[in-house]
């Protein structure tokens, strides 16, 4: 039953759920919400902008779904809506070093296997890149599963979760993902490049 609401109504933020419980469901699903940003996003886009949109939306809309089954499909669609709202906006963003933390390296500098000198860095943050803008030409079908995986960290069955895909499914797209996006940096250098 749908209720009127006036401006000075002090209804709880999403419709009637607290903040508390905003806070827990924006934590539960940020990470897997940020790698559907960025496998849209247009290149110069900022993933933690669309974030924050994307974090709007729940605020806004979220007591209004009816199904609790529907949330991470409206989740998903809301953050491709916001990749694309970015993309035709067409307002270029200054680019930032966010390739590094796309590519899973951000914070690791240092540590036992990352390399740390500064020719070293600027090299692994333009192969990031490269590889993103790559990854970026791949099919939806292929490029969502492979960025949850490789740049959220995201397992086969939270993946299969959020797609609504079965785990085999989820595997099968990523390795094939995965060739492709070898392929693509391959042909666009003439030499291998490790996916």
């Amino acid at each position: 039953m749908e209720q009127q609401r006036s401006a000075g109504d002090h209804e709880p933020a999403g419709h009637g759920l607290d903040k508390d419980a905003l806070r827990a469901l924006w934590q539960e699903h940020r990470r897997w919400v940020a790698a559907i940003l960025i496998a849209h996003k247009p290149a110069w886009a900022d993933v933690d902008d669309l974030l924050q949109d994307v974090a709007v939306a729940v605020v806004r809309k979220v007591g209004d779904l009816r199904d609790a089954n529907a949330l991470k499909p409206w989740l998903r669609a809301v953050a491709i809506n916001a990749a694309n709202a970015a993309a035709r906006g067409g307002k270029k963003r200054a680019a930032s070093l966010d390739a590094v933390g796309e590519a899973g390296i951000a914070g690791r500098i240092g540590e036992p296997g990352v390399p740390a000198s500064g020719s070293e860095v600027v090299r692994i943050r333009d192969e990031a890149a490269r590889l993103m803008e790559l990854a970026r030409q791949l099919p939806d079908g292929y490029r969502e599963p492979l960025l949850m995986k490789a740049v959220q960290g995201m397992s086969y069955r939270e993946i299969g979760e959020v797609l609504n895909l079965p785990e085999t499914t989820v595997e099968t797209r990523i390795a094939r993902g995965r060739k492709m996006l070898r392929e693509l940096a391959e042909a666009s250098e003439g030499a291998p490049a490790r996916a």
